[in-house]
């Protein structure tokens, strides 16, 4: 099982490095077939506050992963206006799951993958990510079928267990946050996370009854 985190210059650090650190999780439990990838346009990005990191794979080869995330950045209206850059990337809910966050969502659109699905994003991000025609929702965390958005930084969280509700389970989801939970609110913390994404997951899941216990 291959995840690709979309990860352009300028990007916001706690959308891509959130999500990599709690989807990663999977392969530290023993999954020797889980992997979780940084994709850019190129070798190395630099964050909208100064940090450089590696990319582990280019944009191609995160298009053929089975799961990708759209994070946000600084400069994503450059990247969706950039055609040697977006035309790298060719996502498909139909074998994929698609999921972004924030400005994140307004790549998502431009690519085409929305369509008339309701998507959320953050505050800053809302007004042109309505222009590209999305109907924004207030609130942290929507999804249908094979999409997923979040709006708000911290809301990385939705997205990861909600990727990992969908393509591992519920127990696994369950453990992966209360893993990365403060201490002395692990209960309530997996509990309001769950409560995001138990919509959304249904038949998706066949281990939808574990949310209740």
């Amino acid at each position: 099982m291959h995840i690709a985190i979309l990860t352009f210059e300028g990007f916001n650090e706690l959308d891509s490095l959130i999500a990599y650190g709690m989807l990663s999780r999977i392969s530290l439990l023993g999954d020797t077939n889980w992997k979780v990838s940084i994709a850019s346009p190129s070798a190395r990005v630099t964050s909208m506050n100064g940090l450089s990191i590696d990319a582990h794979i280019g944009l191609e080869e995160a298009s053929q992963a089975d799961a990708v995330l759209i994070g946000s950045g600084r400069r994503t209206r450059e990247v969706a206006n950039d055609a040697s850059i977006m035309s790298r990337i060719q996502l498909d809910p139909a074998r994929q799951l698609v999921a972004a966050q924030c400005s994140g969502t307004f790549l998502m659109a431009k690519l085409g993958v929305l369509g008339k699905t309701p998507a959320c994003t953050d505050t800053t991000s809302k007004p042109w990510v309505q222009e590209a025609g999305v109907n924004i929702l207030n609130q942290a965390f929507f999804a249908s079928g094979n999409i997923a958005t979040a709006g708000g930084c911290l809301s990385a969280q939705y997205l990861s267990a909600w990727m990992l509700a969908r393509l591992k389970g519920i127990k696994e989801a369950k453990e992966v946050m209360h893993y990365f939970a403060p201490v002395g609110e692990k209960e309530e913390y997996v509990a309001r996370a769950l409560s995001h994404i138990a919509p959304h997951i249904n038949e998706h899941t066949s281990g939808l009854k574990e949310l209740a216990t």
